[in-house]
């Protein structure tokens, strides 16, 4: 087998995981953070995701894709264990883009109704998704307290997720929505960051490789400024949301900016942690890999359709920059 070539792979699915996590994260969020009692900012803030959030999962679908052609076996065992919470998260998925499209067309009177099946169905696809990163992380051990500590991650994806959608929407509206959507992001900040600390806790007492690896010696000296960085980026945004609305919106971009650097410490965690196996303890991205010839032969397209969807990704963004506007559906 050519040297690094699972390892490749193995990072390209990482960095899909991470972009899903961060695009399809924040409009979660701002499912999940609809409010019950105005309509006109519910419109607004659907309005503010109106443009990316369809395309946004297509991050979602390229990592599954390369799960299932460069590792395999990796994914048998995944979706074996993850069978039931996948088809939850899925119908999760499929209730936010039918109530998406029923809420443009039904009578006004009909519109809360489809408002709450969209946020219901971002608050189950955010909490299958934690919770199924907790049962991956502990490589589906069947132990009650790993049941528990999935549940955790599962709450913890979710603050997260209403963490960055706060961000998203004080960069995308402006007067009291974007006042209430500071509010609403400090308080996933926060809960975000406690479950943080409590899985930082737990992955090191449970398994000895990541207690090794990050308070081993002279590698605890150099990592320490990860979690340091980390706490410093999440003071300046709290600080920053506080102060909401800013005189002049002056960098209104840099919660949302800072959420995702706090996403990619998170998932350099992660990588740190585990790297090389596509499940940790149990399987190295060398052993779950497909035949040699076979991911060549993706790499090729690979190569073609990754920077594709990432131009796409940047080309959308950079039109519908700026402020959110009424969604026109005709």
């Amino acid at each position: 087998m050519t040297p690094y070539l699972p390892e490749i792979y193995l990072l390209l699915f990482g960095f899909s995981v991470f972009m899903y996590a961060v695009l399809d994260g924040y409009d979660l969020g701002v499912g999940m953070l609809l409010p019950s009692c105005n309509q006109a900012q519910r419109d607004r803030m659907i309005a503010s995701i109106g443009p990316f959030w369809d395309a946004n999962e297509t991050w979602l679908v390229l990592a599954v894709g390369l799960l299932l052609i460069a590792f395999p076996a990796a994914h048998s065992m995944i979706l074996t264990e993850l069978y039931l919470p996948t088809s939850v998260m899925l119908a999760g998925l499929i209730l936010r883009g039918v109530s998406f499209d029923f809420r443009a067309k039904v009578k006004p009177e009909r519109k809360d109704l489809w408002d709450r099946c969209f946020k219901a169905g971002s608050f189950i696809a955010s909490m299958t998704q934690g919770y199924m990163i907790g049962r991956y992380v502990l490589a589906f051990d069947d132990s009650t307290g790993a049941y528990l500590f999935a549940l955790l991650s599962g709450l913890c994806v979710t603050a997260a997720y209403i963490y960055i959608g706060g961000t998203w929407l004080v960069m995308k509206t402006e007067g009291d929505l974007q006042k209430r959507a500071a509010k609403w992001s400090r308080r996933g900040g926060w809960l975000a960051a406690l479950g943080v600390l409590a899985i930082s806790i737990v992955n090191p007492l449970v398994s000895e490789t990541v207690a090794e690896r990050w308070f081993g010696f002279p590698e605890i000296l150099l990592l320490a400024p990860v979690p340091l960085v980390c706490l410093a980026i999440m003071l300046l945004v709290d600080r920053y949301l506080r102060h909401v609305p800013v005189e002049n919106d002056v960098g209104y971009q840099f919660p949302f900016i800072g959420a995702i650097i706090l996403f990619a410490m998170s998932f350099f965690g992660l990588a740190y942690s585990f790297f090389p196996d596509i499940i940790p303890g149990v399987m190295t991205a060398k052993e779950a890999a497909s035949a040699t010839g076979t991911l060549l032969i993706v790499g090729y397209g690979a190569m073609f359709v990754l920077p594709m969807i990432f131009l796409y990704t940047l080309f959308v963004y950079r039109v519908f920059s700026g402020k959110a506007t009424e969604l026109n559906y005709e």
